[in-house]
């Protein structure tokens, strides 16, 4: 096990400073580690699902990084609270670059790690980027657009459209349409009950605005992981449950990746275990940490 140090850093994407915490292991002897960036569900900031991982990653010897996406968290960007998934996805791409700059990171070993909905942007950047080592996925949102087209064609469309009108509306006025992120009483982003608990309770960190800005629907919804699946050309692992967000989007997704893969089904009560329960992060940080070990020929 690692000392560990947490050290804040930030880069610029368009304009705006990205915010993140860089966790680098120290035991005096290793100069060059592997090193991962972890993403994580819609609207979360750094200090909550994320960090847990990267800290527990990198007490076994990883460089991890996590970040404040652009309009959320401490990083700048407006309109606030803007789920869109290219602009997450470029992100992405710079902190690899940032990473690939720090002098105590091996280049050869930097991995992608993603937690819900971050398994799919994570993979959705694999996809655009060259020198992956390996990826993992931990109770993927593997959104199915295709599938809710065929069950409620309505109900997609209107959405994409809402969301396409609230960012009119902002070109327009200026004003941002808001709903909350996570709620059971009334329109929201995520009405699960395991979800609501864990950001307006367990996960209610001060960095974090239980928020979610409307236009977001004209990307957010549109967001296709399984597109993704045979692009996949790095050595894959799905971890998931019975209890997590659609495990049969993830069958499909894993059935459809066509490299070196691998699959790991862990008992839960729901999605959210997979964020703060000692157990489940301590079970998925040592198969991931088996996952990403650089294997150096």
């Amino acid at each position: 096990m690692f000392t560990v140090r947490k050290e804040r850093i930030e880069f610029i994407v368009k304009g705006s400073k990205v915010i993140g915490n860089l966790f680098i292991p120290e035991d005096g002897k290793v100069k060059k580690y592997p090193a991962v960036f972890i993403g994580g569900p819609m609207t979360s900031v750094k200090e909550q699902v994320t960090g847990v991982y990267a800290k527990s990653l990198a007490e076994l010897g990883f460089i991890t990084l996590t970040i404040d996406h652009r309009y959320f968290g401490e990083s700048e960007g407006t309109p606030r609270q803007y789920e869109k998934f290219p602009d997450k996805l470029l992100d992405i791409k710079n902190a690899l670059d940032f990473l690939k700059k720090r002098p105590q990171v091996d280049e050869r070993f930097i991995s992608l790690v993603g937690v819900c909905l971050g398994a799919g942007y994570v993979v959705a950047a694999a996809s655009e980027i060259s020198g992956i080592y390996r990826l993992a996925a931990i109770a993927g949102y593997y959104r199915d657009t295709q599938e809710m087209k065929a069950n409620n064609l309505h109900d997609f469309n209107s959405k994409v459209s809402s969301g396409k009108k609230a960012r009119e509306h902002y070109e327009s006025t200026g004003k941002v349409l808001y709903i909350p992120a996570a709620s059971l009483n009334e329109e929201a982003a995520m009405q699960t009950k395991d979800t609501v608990d864990y950001y307006t309770k367990r996960a209610a960190v001060q960095n974090y605005e239980n928020s979610f800005a409307v236009m977001s629907r004209e990307f957010f919804t549109k967001f296709d992981v399984q597109i993704y699946a045979e692009k996949v050309t790095r050595p894959f692992l799905m971890i998931h449950s019975q209890k997590a967000l659609s495990p049969h989007w993830a069958d499909r997704f894993y059935n459809n990746v066509k490299t070196e893969k691998s699959r790991l089904f862990v008992e839960s009560r729901g999605q959210t275990d997979f964020y703060d329960s000692i157990r489940i992060v301590e079970e998925c940080v040592q198969h991931t940490s088996k996952h990403l070990s650089p294997v150096k020929s």
